[in-house]
Protein backbone atom coordinates (compact mmCIF):
# COMPACT_ATOMS: atom_id res chain seq x y z
CA UNK A 1 0.00 0.00 0.00
CA UNK A 2 1.27 3.42 -0.91
CA UNK A 3 -0.07 6.93 -0.50
CA UNK A 4 2.03 9.86 -1.56
CA UNK A 5 1.07 13.48 -1.11
CA UNK A 6 2.64 15.89 -3.56
CA UNK A 7 2.24 19.42 -4.84
CA UNK A 8 3.49 21.31 -1.84
CA UNK A 9 5.81 24.25 -2.05
CA UNK A 10 6.31 27.83 -1.00
CA UNK A 11 3.66 30.40 -1.80
CA UNK A 12 2.85 33.95 -0.76
CA UNK A 13 -0.13 34.74 1.45
CA UNK A 14 -3.29 34.75 -0.61
CA UNK A 15 -1.87 32.28 -3.06
CA UNK A 16 -3.04 28.81 -4.04
CA UNK A 17 -1.68 25.29 -4.20
CA UNK A 18 -3.19 22.00 -5.29
CA UNK A 19 -2.07 18.90 -3.46
CA UNK A 20 -2.43 15.42 -4.91
CA UNK A 21 -2.62 12.12 -3.05
CA UNK A 22 -1.52 9.34 -5.35
CA UNK A 23 -2.36 5.84 -4.11
CA UNK A 24 -1.82 2.18 -4.93
CA UNK A 25 -2.15 -1.22 -3.33
CA UNK A 26 -5.74 -1.02 -2.10
CA UNK A 27 -9.23 -0.64 -3.55
CA UNK A 28 -9.39 3.13 -3.75
CA UNK A 29 -13.15 3.20 -4.38
CA UNK A 30 -13.77 1.59 -0.96
CA UNK A 31 -11.89 4.17 1.07
CA UNK A 32 -12.49 7.68 2.28
CA UNK A 33 -9.47 9.95 1.89
CA UNK A 34 -8.57 12.38 4.60
CA UNK A 35 -6.11 15.23 4.67
CA UNK A 36 -4.16 16.15 7.78
CA UNK A 37 -1.46 18.66 8.53
CA UNK A 38 1.10 19.15 11.25
CA UNK A 39 3.07 22.28 11.95
CA UNK A 40 6.25 22.28 14.06
CA UNK A 41 5.40 22.17 17.74
CA UNK A 42 1.70 21.60 17.08
CA UNK A 43 -0.58 18.59 17.13
CA UNK A 44 -1.70 16.94 13.92
CA UNK A 45 -4.88 18.55 12.61
CA UNK A 46 -7.58 16.91 10.52
CA UNK A 47 -8.50 19.39 7.82
CA UNK A 48 -10.68 17.59 5.29
CA UNK A 49 -12.11 14.31 4.12
CA UNK A 50 -13.85 13.08 1.01
CA UNK A 51 -16.08 10.01 1.05
CA UNK A 52 -15.31 6.93 -1.01
CA UNK A 53 -17.74 7.94 -3.74
CA UNK A 54 -16.82 11.61 -3.53
CA UNK A 55 -20.35 12.74 -2.73
CA UNK A 56 -19.62 13.89 0.82
CA UNK A 57 -16.87 16.13 2.16
CA UNK A 58 -15.79 17.45 5.52
CA UNK A 59 -13.71 20.50 6.34
CA UNK A 60 -12.17 21.73 9.54
CA UNK A 61 -13.12 25.20 10.68
CA UNK A 62 -9.63 26.53 9.98
CA UNK A 63 -9.87 25.76 6.25
CA UNK A 64 -13.60 25.87 5.54
CA UNK A 65 -14.39 28.11 2.59
CA UNK A 66 -10.78 28.16 1.39
CA UNK A 67 -9.90 24.50 0.77
CA UNK A 68 -11.73 22.00 -1.45
CA UNK A 69 -11.15 18.27 -1.53
CA UNK A 70 -12.05 15.97 -4.41
CA UNK A 71 -11.08 12.65 -5.91
CA UNK A 72 -10.69 10.85 -9.20
CA UNK A 73 -11.49 7.21 -8.53
CA UNK A 74 -10.43 5.82 -11.91
CA UNK A 75 -6.99 7.34 -11.31
CA UNK A 76 -6.81 6.38 -7.61
CA UNK A 77 -6.00 9.96 -6.73
CA UNK A 78 -7.40 12.55 -4.36
CA UNK A 79 -6.85 16.28 -4.38
CA UNK A 80 -6.80 19.20 -2.00
CA UNK A 81 -7.22 22.60 -3.62
CA UNK A 82 -5.98 25.27 -1.24
CA UNK A 83 -6.89 28.89 -1.91
CA UNK A 84 -6.40 32.10 0.04
CA UNK A 85 -3.47 30.57 1.85
CA UNK A 86 -2.34 32.10 5.12
CA UNK A 87 0.96 31.88 6.99
CA UNK A 88 -0.78 29.72 9.58
CA UNK A 89 -1.42 27.12 6.88
CA UNK A 90 2.30 26.37 6.86
CA UNK A 91 2.69 22.69 7.76
CA UNK A 92 3.50 19.23 6.53
CA UNK A 93 0.38 17.90 4.78
CA UNK A 94 -0.53 14.21 4.75
CA UNK A 95 -3.23 12.11 3.15
CA UNK A 96 -4.73 9.00 4.71
CA UNK A 97 -7.20 6.30 3.74
CA UNK A 98 -10.08 4.91 5.79
CA UNK A 99 -12.26 1.97 4.77
CA UNK A 100 -15.90 2.92 4.20
CA UNK A 101 -17.64 2.72 7.59
CA UNK A 102 -14.44 2.54 9.61
CA UNK A 103 -13.67 4.94 12.42
CA UNK A 104 -9.89 5.03 12.08
CA UNK A 105 -7.58 5.72 9.19
CA UNK A 106 -5.81 2.57 8.11
CA UNK A 107 -3.18 3.82 5.69
CA UNK A 108 -1.05 6.93 5.90
CA UNK A 109 1.10 8.55 3.28
CA UNK A 110 4.27 10.56 3.18
CA UNK A 111 3.74 14.27 3.59
CA UNK A 112 4.39 17.28 1.43
CA UNK A 113 5.55 20.58 2.88
CA UNK A 114 3.50 23.72 2.38
CA UNK A 115 5.08 27.02 3.34
CA UNK A 116 3.14 30.28 3.16
CA UNK A 117 5.42 33.25 3.53
CA UNK A 118 5.95 36.68 2.12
Amino acid sequence: VQLQASGGGEVQPGGSLRLSCTTSGFIFDDYSIGWYRQAPGKEREAISCVSSSGDRTYYGDSVKGRFTTSRNNPNNTAFLQMNMLKPEDTALYYCAAKMRGASEYEFWGQGTQVTVSS
